[in-house]
């Protein structure tokens, strides 16, 4: 150890100067070290996250609170035809139709005003529109990220238009099944029972003259074959509801509401101010399906003791709606509510209908259904 007792003062002042230089050396030459270090591990970082980005199934797309685009992967490029040099800094809302690309803005402005959250951090599905313009169905889930200064919004995009194709062909091929064993039970078991009617009632006639006791049980047996040819008919309608002819769905909603009225005792009407011809039966299955789904609801869940059917034409699209005088119904419900409200959105997703469920006015429920067709 070094005795500086017998150092000037001058070669004292000489000597922490040059122990401080050193220090300063040091010190900066460990800083370097470290800023070299922490550059290193960001680049390595940013390159993993860049090959992630990159090498991800689902489009990923990141925008700011603006809804200007700030990223937009391979995956996403596929998905919508576009580079990402030709999205990226415009709005998001190019990748999206009309109506909403022109709700998109205000959705965006409502929740970084208020924190209400109508599609963030929720999945969704929504519709898309790629660079050539045309439409596709996709899963949607957004989730926000806060940073020092400012907050981005990642959403995760996947096509689900094969998907959706499928769904459609799995629920037709269903349809046609359900269709064909309704016309065997119309065509084959009514007329074999309608036979057994007529020799019932044949053999009611010749038996009065020799046993009217044996005359009247035989007339019994007509009546329960009769009764089973009438539950045969409405499990037959109720298998293929709407006939291929134009008026189909007219004339199936008319039987349900006259159904309804008869088994559950409570008045429900059927409205139709101008004919909507819906040609394609496949879609007006569906309509049917979901006014027969939305009727259920409105009797089990919200005790309606009114239900209003209505078909009316509105420009180029076939406006179904079902409204009751009940008091509602959850939208999710252990004893099955919320089953048929997804059951109905799916059936018009299906087909490509808007499904709007609101509470009524003054009391009750309104399902309503637009689907652009062929009228």
């Amino acid at each position: 150890m070094t005795d500086y007792s017998a150092w000037s003062k001058e070669r004292l002042i000489k000597r922490l100067k040059a122990l401080e230089k050193n220090a300063n050396t040091d010190l900066q030459q460990a800083i370097h070290i470290e800023r070299r270090r922490s550059q290193a591990a960001l680049r390595e970082s940013a390159e993993r996250l860049r090959a992630i980005l990159e090498t991800a199934v689902e489009g990923i797309i990141t925008i700011d609170e603006r809804g200007i685009i700030e990223s937009f992967n391979s995956a996403a490029e596929e998905i919508f035809g576009y580079k990402a040099s030709e999205v990226v800094g415009k709005n998001v809302s190019v990748l999206m139709p009309a109506p909403y690309r022109h709700e998109h803005d205000g959705y965006l402005s409502n929740y970084v005003r208020t924190g209400h959250a109508k599609i963030i951090g929720i999945g969704r599905e929504v519709v898309g529109k790629r660079k050539d313009g045309s439409t596709f169905p996709m899963d949607l889930a957004v989730s926000e990220v806060k940073l020092e200064n400012k907050r981005l919004f990642t959403g995760f995009v996947r096509d689900i238009t094969e998907r959706k194709r499928l769904e459609k062909e799995i629920l037709d091929i269903s349809d046609v099944e359900q269709r064909r064993i309704g016309q065997g039970l119309h065509d084959g078991l009514c007329q074999h029972l309608a036979g057994i009617e007529l020799m019932s009632e044949v053999l009611a006639k010749t038996l009065v003259k020799k046993s009217k006791a044996e005359s009247a049980q035989a007339a019994r047996i007509a009546g329960h074959v009769r009764d089973a040819i009438s539950q045969t008919k409405m499990l037959a309608r109720g298998l293929s509801p709407v006939s291929l002819e134009a008026n189909g769905l007219i004339s199936a909603l008319q039987e349900l509401s006259a159904a309804v009225t008869k088994l559950f005792n409570i008045e429900c009407r059927f409205q139709c101010d101008n004919k909507v011809l819906v040609r394609d039966n496949s879609a007006a299955t569906h309509l049917y399906r979901i006014a027969q789904e939305a009727i259920n609801n409105a009797i089990r869940h919200g005790k309606a003791r009114t239900i209003v059917i209505t078909l009316r034409k509105k420009g180029n699209e076939a406006c179904l709606s079902v409204s009751d005088d009940g008091i509602g119904f959850p939208k999710k419900s252990s004893n099955g509510a919320g089953m048929g409200l997804q059951i109905m959105k799916y059936r018009a997703g299906m087909i490509g209908a808007a499904l709007d469920i609101r509470a009524a006015n003054e009391k009750g429920t309104i399902v309503s259904c637009a689907l652009k067709a062929d009228l």
